[in-house]
C-alpha cells in the first residue's frame, strides 16, 4: 500500500535588512536537507504585514521559524518582537534573534521579550553558513513544535 501522505515543508521567515546576509542565509538553507521555505522581508514594517496576513502578503503561509534582526528599519527587531510575542495568533511561533549585537541589553530585553533564543552572528563566512545549518537543524528536525 503507497504512502499518499506529503510532506509539507517548513516555513521560514527571515526579517533581515542586509542584503548580503540574507543571502548567506539563503545560500546556507538551500544546502540542509531539512524541506523549507524560506521568506524574506526587509524591515519591521513588512514583517508583521507578513505575520498578519496583509497586502500584499494575504496568500503566504505561517511561519513555522523566525529570524529576526534587531538592526531594522521603519521599526526594530525589539517592536517586532514585542508584536509578535503579545499577539494571540503569533505568539507561539518560535523566534531566534540573529543580530550582529552581543550588547548584554539587546540579550536582556530580547529574553524579557519571550525570544526563544539569542546568537550573535558571526562575521566570518564558513561560521555564518554553519550557525544558519545549526539553527535549521535544531529547530525544524529536533524540537517539536506546535502545530496550529
Amino acid at each position: 500500500m503507497k504512502n499518499t501522505n506529503t510532506v509539507k515543508p517548513r516555513e521560514i521567515l527571515l526579517i533581515e535588512d542586509s542584503p548580503s546576509d540574507a543571502d548567506l542565509a539563503r545560500e546556507a538553507l538551500s544546502q540542509g536537507t531539512i524541506l523549507k521555505n524560506l521568506h524574506c522581508v526587509e524591515d519591521g514594517v513588512e514583517a508583521i504585514k507578513f505575520l498578519r496576513k496583509e497586502e500584499p502578503y494575504v496568500s503566504v503561509p505561517r511561519p513555522n521559524l523566525i529570524l529576526l534582526d534587531l538592526n531594522l528599519p521603519k521599526k526594530s527587531g525589539i517592536e517586532v518582537l514585542a508584536e509578535i510575542k503579545t499577539d494571540q495568533n503569533l505568539k507561539l511561533i518560535p523566534v531566534v534573534i540573529f543580530s550582529t549585537s552581543a550588547a548584554p541589553e539587546d540579550i536582556l530585553k530580547s529574553y524579557s521579550l519571550h525570544a526563544n533564543c539569542y546568537i550573535t552572528k558571526p562575521v566570518d563566512f564558513l561560521q555564518f553558513t554553519k550557525v544558519v545549518r545549526l539553527i535549521e537543524e535544531f529547530w525544524l528536525a529536533v524540537v517539536q513544535l506546535p502545530v496550529i
